[in-house]
């Protein structure tokens, strides 16, 4: 009897054993696969790119690519910190639903009610609408005169202003579009329920509760610890276009690293600044008024790749793009963060979240 439990032990072992040497096998395939991806799109001496892959909750591959800056030659580290541009809409959208949480507003609260001028000619339109693309308004990055007012630092009214009076696209949740001047108005409305400039709300209720310490909202001025440098290509790389943070405001501003971007997917992941409940919220695919679904949630898309759900988001500001997905199916992140608007991380990002799915389980 004994000899049989020491047998049966010994087997049990032999297979955890086993176990475990296939999956360390598995790793360290799966990091070759995404070294070589990598290094074939971030070349040595151009711009580049940082990337972290975390499964259920744990960090399993962060590397840097390439150089953050070309002029002093400096390599490329995970803890640079870059321009984040779109990605600020999820930050956007989980302040207004803490917001929600605490009795301040209402999803279904007219714009209205926080900017009694504005001009909707008639029309409904709600929080609910701007945080969906759904509202209609004039997208701000399409209205002429936009040059003139890039570099300008507007108060948020005065980038409100410049939009506002253009003709609606459509009739609110008529049809979805996306849409970065309502999450411009978006931030003014959290800044008129909390008295607080939108990015000391972020910095305070977000960033500050969480330790996202290399996470920001951009600044031109002030002496940023790791900061990457933007470029563009044009018959050669140049320095990023100088634009005033202001104009990006709540729909594009803040700076961040992929370090304190998984800090923000666990805080996410685990309900830390809202309830399960309301993060649902974030995640439902909404509809249009003719019950056709628009793959957006609040600041995030609500996608597949190949079947599996995720929910993603990318960004693009003068120099710089980002991209993260998120599969809740098997909890993986991933998220890529590069310093040159010529090299979009969006499609590398999704096909490394598609192979960790396939190898990772």
């Amino acid at each position: 009897m004994q000899k049989a439990n020491y047998l049966k032990s010994l087997l049990i072992a032999i297979t955890v054993l086993s176990l475990n040497a296939q999956y360390a096998i598995y790793s360290q395939n799966f990091e070759s696969k995404i070294d070589s991806l990598l290094q074939e799109k971030y070349q040595t001496n151009a711009p580049g790119a940082t990337f972290l892959i975390s499964k259920n909750g744990n960090i399993i591959y962060k590397k840097a690519f390439g150089l953050s800056n070309l002029e002093l030659n400096l390599t490329m580290h995970t803890e640079n910190v870059f321009e984040i541009a779109s990605m600020t809409k999820q930050f956007t959208a989980i302040s207004i639903l803490m917001l929600v949480e605490k009795g301040k507003l209402n999803l279904d609260d007219e714009i209205t009610k926080f900017i009694p001028d504005y001009p909707t000619n008639g029309n409904k339109i709600t929080i609910h609408h701007l945080l969906t693309h759904t509202s209609g308004i004039k997208d701000f990055t399409r209205v002429k005169g936009l040059n003139g007012i890039s570099k300008q630092d507007l108060t948020p009214l005065e980038l409100i202003n410049f939009f506002k009076n253009e003709p609606i696209d459509f009739t609110p949740g008529e049809k979805s579009k996306y849409n970065n001047s309502g999450y411009v108005i978006l931030g003014y409305i959290i800044e008129k329920v909390t008295g607080q400039p939108y990015g000391d709300f972020v910095k305070e209720q977000i960033f500050k509760k969480l330790g996202m310490t290399s996470s920001q909202y951009g600044s031109h001025r002030e002496v940023i610890k790791n900061r990457a440098s933007g470029y563009h290509y044009k018959n050669g790389y140049v320095n990023r276009r100088q634009v005033s943070f202001s104009f990006a405001y709540s729909t594009g501003a803040l700076m961040s690293n992929v370090n304190d971007m998984f800090t923000w997917q666990e805080a996410i992941n685990n309900n830390l600044l809202i309830s399960k409940e309301t993060t649902e919220k974030a995640f439902t695919n909404y509809t249009l008024n003719n019950g056709e679904h628009i793959n957006y949630g609040y600041g995030w898309h609500i996608k597949e790749i190949n079947g599996v759900p995720t929910r993603e988001h990318g960004g693009h500001f003068f120099g710089f793009k980002s991209m993260g997905v998120y599969l809740p199916d098997f909890d993986i992140y991933v998220v890529g963060l590069n310093n040159c608007d010529c090299n979009s991380p969006t499609k590398i990002t999704r096909e490394i979240a598609e192979l960790a799915a396939k190898t990772l389980n």
